[in-house]
């Protein structure tokens, strides 16, 4: 067996051959979207990095075989459309992490000042 690592970098360059076998602005596209949702998603999990690619390739790959424009994919605001794509892979990011810590905190805080 495989470690998972290994495999995780497999599923990765397959990953990278399907970009790159999409029609010039939908692979620019997918590029673009790869590099937005890589900085601003912070995932720390490489299992769901993979899910989400892999998921997004997809949607590009059907758009694509079906001559949907990417405007239609992505509408008016390319940043808009990243960040809800995003907001549906909460598992590994780190801001969700810190956002139930936050959480978490502010319960425990008000749960305390209540017993004294």
């Amino acid at each position: 067996m495989a470690p998972k690592w290994y495999e995780q970098k497999k599923q990765y360059r397959e990953y990278k051959k399907r970009v790159e076998q999409l029609p010039p602005a939908y692979r620019s596209t997918m590029e673009a979207l790869e590099r937005y949702v890589t900085h601003l998603g912070g995932m720390d999990d490489a299992e769901s990095i993979l899910t989400m690619f892999d998921d997004l390739a997809d949607l590009f790959e059907r758009a694509a075989a079906d001559q949907t424009a990417v405007r239609d994919v992505v509408g008016d605001d390319p940043v808009e459309f990243a960040e809800t794509f995003l907001s549906n892979y909460p598992v590994g990011r780190w801001i969700t992490k810190e956002r139930d810590r936050l959480t978490r905190s502010i319960t425990l805080a008000t749960e305390e000042a209540t017993v004294t």
